[in-house]
């Protein structure tokens, strides 16, 4: 199959632009809204969406506001939060997906990306049928497993804490995420130390998630303690879905460490178990389970 990726345009209106990344076939079956991991740039889901593409799947791969395409940066003058992210910048693209194909009928992402697309499609619920998940749950503490938990709280305080005081997080300094804006690392932050999924200027997003019931395919790396089963299932117990597999993989699966970001560089055992062809009677699939 032909596969062709380009670039287009997107705007919100509080001037931030930045383009989207859509990769797509001969066939298109379905079309998908892709939310990258935080401080990951668009272009690096290439792979992976054009591992989709071949399988007739069209993909739309945000930007992330201060990344990769994006025209602002954050900083102690340039500040931005869930709000934006959300009731802005995911709308736009998913309107530049609908100009592009038509349609959209699943939204997914990778880590916060994953959360975030839980919460769009919660707040925005439009016709969009279904929802994918890699390496992505919760961070609040107490869904993590204990050796975990112990030091989670304080991790989440300081990251706040150096955020504020720098004026945007410096993550390729500390190795956590990007230039991360300082408001977003609050939201973020938050959500981490009470599990709660609300923001200034959206409000409280519990409510709306209790009322989500569309199917889910996740895909969990078996060793990534970023995203552990115990996050996953806290997240999705916040909505209404009842249809939800989880595929577990590993290295040898993977054909790359089971982490919670190498599977980017080889994706198709995550492809694979994102299909919803894969999950019947007896699939080979490790960790496959309702």
């Amino acid at each position: 199959m032909s596969v062709q990726a380009r670039w287009l345009p997107c705007g919100s209106d509080d001037g931030h632009r930045w383009q989207v990344l859509t990769v797509s076939g001969d066939r298109i079956d379905r079309v998908l809204v892709w939310l990258p991991a935080l401080g990951v740039p668009a272009r690096t889901y290439e792979t992976f969406a054009t591992a989709l593409a071949e399988r007739g799947v069209a993909v739309v791969v945000h930007e992330w506001r201060g990344f990769g395409s994006s025209s602002w940066r954050a900083s102690r003058t340039n500040d931005w939060a869930y709000r934006e992210l959300l009731m802005s910048d995911i709308p736009a693209t998913r309107d530049c997906a609908l100009r592009e194909f038509g349609r959209i009928d699943v939204i997914g992402g990778h880590s916060l990306g994953g959360q975030l697309a839980t919460c769009s499609l919660a707040l925005s619920p439009a016709s969009i049928g279904e929802l994918w998940l890699v390496a992505s749950g919760s961070p609040f503490w107490r869904a993590f497993p204990t050796r975990v938990a112990i030091w989670l709280p304080a991790a989440y305080r300081v990251l706040d804490t150096l955020a504020r005081w720098f004026g945007a997080l410096p993550g390729r300094r500390i190795g956590f995420g990007g230039t991360e804006a300082r408001s977003v690392i609050r939201d973020w932050s938050r959500t981490g130390l009470t599990g709660h999924y609300a923001a200034p200027g959206v409000g409280d997003i519990e409510s709306s998630l209790r009322q989500l019931r569309v199917p889910v395919r996740a895909v969990l790396a078996a060793r990534d303690w970023l995203a552990p089963r115990s996050s996953l299932d806290y997240l999705l117990g916040k909505t209404n879905s009842t249809d939800v597999r989880v595929a577990l993989v590993d290295a040898a699966t993977l054909g790359a460490p089971a982490d919670h970001f190498a599977w980017m560089r080889s994706p198709a055992a995550v492809v694979d178990a994102l299909l919803p062809d894969r999950y019947h009677e007896g699939s080979n699939i490790p960790g496959n389970a309702p």
